[in-house]
Order: C-alpha cells, then structure tokens, then sequence
C-alpha cells in the first residue's frame, strides 16, 4: 500500500491543466494503485491526479456501487442530461463542503490502464463525482463554480 500526500487548496498544482497520458505501462498501472490507496486512505470516492501533485489526465473512483474502483484515464464528458444540486467536498479541502449544482446523468469516454477507450454513464454521486474529478484535471475546483454555497466548514 502507497499512500501520497494529498496536496490542498492553495497548492498551484491543483490550478494547473493536466496533460494527456501516453504511455500505458507499468508505472501507469503503480500510479493507479497508489491513486486508489490514497483515497480509500481518506475516506474519499475520488481522487484525481493533480491531488497527489501528478499533473496527468488520471481520475480514480469508488462511489461504492457495483461499478467498484473506476480508473478513467484521458477522460471526457460526452453527454450530460438533468441536473442535481447537492452538498460537496473535496480531499484537499477537509473539513468544507459546498452545495454545487451538477448534471444528474453524466457519460463519460475514457481510457483503461491497457490504453482501450470505453464509456461509462453515471448517476446522483457517481456523476457528481465525474464532474468533480474531470474538473480537477482542468485545474477547476468546486468553490469555482458559479452557484456554489459554503455549507460547512472547520472551524480554525
């Protein structure tokens, strides 16, 4: 088990566009792992990698539904359809939450750790969690968001 460090809010990185992955090896399959170790370690459903300093295009997520653990790599939305608004976190931010409105039923088209493109569509937290995570990847956090409320937050 490897556990990363989770960068937090006001870390640049978290800013930053990632780039696309291109080799699809063994030290793709170890980023993954770590990924996954790293947010089950925080109690988290997602984990993108910006959060542990990686500037890729690489999301991991267990939204704890039969899906189990989904690597997205070079993901993207194609298709989103209603809407849901809703109390949201983030692993670099503990402690605060805001009430974001999201889509409701996302797609999204990605690669496997082996380079195969797929689709996959989400519903309630699980698009909640695509969106969340793919906006990570374009350096965008859920207090950017225009109707975004704080609801909760730690106290200092």
């Amino acid at each position: 088990m490897a556990v990363k460090e989770i960068v937090k809010f006001g870390d640049d990185r978290l800013r930053k566009v990632c780039h696309p992955v291109e080799k699809f090896n063994l030290r793709l399959w170890l980023l993954l792992r770590d990924m996954a170790d790293t947010m089950y370690d925080a109690e988290g459903v997602g984990l993108a990698g910006p959060q542990i300093g990686i500037l890729r295009r690489v999301v991991v997520i267990d939204v704890q539904d039969d899906n189990g653990l989904i690597e997205l790599i070079n993901p993207e939305i194609i298709a989103m359809e209603g809407e849901q608004a809703g109390p949201e976190g983030c692993l670099s931010k503990p402690g605060r939450q805001g009430f974001v409105t999201r889509p409701d039923k996302v797609t999204v088209r990605a690669q496997d750790r082996h380079g195969k493109f797929f689709e996959i569509t989400g519903e309630g937290l699980l698009a909640r969690a695509f969106c969340h995570e793919i906006d990570h990847l374009d350096g965008k956090l859920y207090i950017d968001i225009e109707d975004h409320e704080i609801v909760e937050e730690e106290e200092a």
